[in-house]
Parts: C-alpha cells; structure tokens; sequence
C-alpha cells in the first residue's frame, strides 16, 4: 500500500531528524521532500510500506508520535467517470 507521511518537527529537532533519515542511506534520504529552509519544519514522502505501523517507522524516532500516516491512492480517468454515474 501506498502512503503519505508527513513528519512536523520543530527547529530544535530538525538536524537530529535529518541525521537520522540520512543515516538509512542517500536513497532513503531521496524519498523526503523539506520544508526546513522555508522556516516550515515539515518532511514529507510517499512510501510503499506493508502497513501504516511499517510507515510510521520510516520517521525518524525523535518525531514519529508527531507524525501524519495517511493511506492514498490514484484514480484512472475512468474510476472517476464512474463516481459521477453514483
């Protein structure tokens, strides 16, 4: 399943978050876009994950009981002709 993560964390909290992100190698660290420099202290991805305690676990410890797990999906063109016949 996929899901997005949305992980807030204060400015306090922000380089031990990145460090430990960074530590799970370039390509883990690749999966987060950063809101940091704007002063918005947020990391978000879209993760492929078993199940949303496995997602959850992608946050770094220091920020995960703070974080947003959200299942999501797509929808082809014909899903969403289909909801306006409902």
């Amino acid at each position: 399943m996929t899901y997005h993560i949305e992980s807030p964390h204060s400015k306090e909290e922000c380089l031990e978050a990145l460090d430990e992100v960074l530590a799970r190698g370039p390509q883990f660290l690749a999966q987060f876009d950063w809101g940091c420099m704007a002063g918005q202290h947020i990391g978000w991805a879209t993760v492929d994950a078993g199940s949303e305690s496995e997602a959850r676990n992608m946050v770094p410890a220091i920020v995960r009981n703070k974080a947003h797990i959200t299942p999501v999906n797509k929808f082809s063109p014909s899903e969403i002709q289909s909801f306006h016949k409902m």
